[in-house]
């Protein structure tokens, strides 16, 4: 096949790329109001615009319309791992300094590809080939950090998809940067750089219409549930669970976290609670899941953490225990991350709440105030 043919094929695997793109995020944004969601629909918007202003006879150096593309192509590693951070991080919270970050990675490759810069074009780009293979490296770290933790079996699917597909892909680019290829070389690269593309947007898009009828995760998404960590969001007692739930074994990890209050532990991780159950640990997972509303194994714990906390602080009876003595009673092991949850689950902090707490019981006509003696958590 001559050159022209193989120029046809690209061109129809970029074109054939950018029409899934804006489609998927179409889809998305009518379907989905979530933050990962935002993020999933400007990254295939971002693929999009790659894949337009990588093809072959793309005009070089870069006129001044064509920035408007490469601002969005290069944004691209920058909503990937935030992409990651949002899907696979419950407590994830986007922050300016994220935006900051965006910002100064496109404004340094709009820089380095400035029409009128000349012969300083391009003295950035293998600088900037470091930092967006070091972003895709950090996203597949965070879904690596969190794995352990994740009890939604579609995201822990997800997460397989996530290394062995676009980690792969960005260090492949990564290394074409480094060691760029002759004329030929290059032209082969272009074509399976696009036929990349293609089949991972083909795959988003088919898994992303079959999550949607099925109600599953998709390669983009997980399924769309109740609010990650959610300290309500645990089914009431009298709701019927899913068949595939285990009634009695439900029953037996509530009462080993509510009377035996496991919770306490030192260390506990889903792997020992489901040797103490024993049964195996997917089982748990599932039960943690679909039967209490939990998507993270750390919220689930600490929903029974912050319920003790909660009844401490608010025990006049304890009113002189540090705040911290209470967070490690209830199984934190330090009180930052007892004041975040705890924040998180109720709005306010522990001191707040012991505050407004001890205020309205002091309010209440008819009951004495309790003693000022320290009471220890049993």
């Amino acid at each position: 096949m001559g050159s022209a043919g193989l120029m046809a094929i690209e061109l129809g695997c970029r074109g054939a790329a950018v029409g899934l793109s804006l489609l998927i995020a179409g889809v998305l944004l009518r379907d989905r109001g979530d933050m990962a969601a935002r993020l999933s629909a400007a990254l295939v918007v971002a693929v999009a615009a790659s894949a337009v202003s990588e093809a072959p006879g793309f005009p070089r150096p870069w006129p001044y319309w064509g920035l408007i593309l490469l601002a969005l192509s290069s944004s691209g590693a920058v909503l990937f791992w935030l992409w990651a951070r949002a899907t696979f991080d419950d407590d994830f919270v986007l922050r300016p300094w994220h935006g900051a970050l965006l910002v100064a990675v496109v404004s340094v490759q709009l820089f380095d590809a400035w029409p009128t810069r000349g012969a300083l074009r391009g003295d950035l780009d293998r600088t900037l080939s470091v930092v967006y293979l070091g972003l895709a490296i950090a996203a597949a770290g965070q879904t690596l950090a969190t794995w352990r933790a994740d009890l939604v079996a579609g995201r822990r699917r997800l997460r397989v998809v996530v290394l062995l597909g676009a980690v792969a892909y960005s260090a492949a680019a990564f290394f074409h940067k480094l060691w760029p290829a002759s004329v030929a070389g290059s032209s082969v690269w272009s074509i399976v750089n696009a036929f990349g593309l293609l089949v991972l947007l083909s795959l988003s898009a088919w898994s992303l219409f079959q999550a949607a009828r099925m109600q599953q995760a998709s390669i983009l998404l997980p399924a769309a549930g109740r609010i990650p960590g959610d300290l309500g969001s645990a089914r009431p007692e009298g709701e019927d669970k899913p068949s595939a739930i285990d009634r009695e074994l439900l029953r037996r990890l509530q009462r080993l976290m509510s009377v035996e209050r496991a919770y306490r532990r030192e260390g506990l991780t889903i792997g020992s609670l489901s040797a103490e159950l024993g049964v195996q640990e997917y089982r748990l997972r599932q039960l943690i899941n679909e039967g209490l509303g939990h998507r993270n194994f750390n919220a689930f714990l600490n929903r029974y953490r912050i319920d003790e906390a909660k009844a401490a602080l608010a025990d006049p009876k304890q009113r002189l225990v540090p705040v911290l003595t209470i967070a490690m009673d209830a199984g934190f092991q330090s009180v930052g991350p007892f004041n975040r949850a705890f924040k998180a689950a109720t709005d306010v902090t522990p001191t707040e709440f012991r505050r407004l707490a001890l205020a309205r019981h002091a309010s209440q006509p008819g009951e004495p105030d309790d003693d000022t003696g320290i009471g220890q958590p049993d």
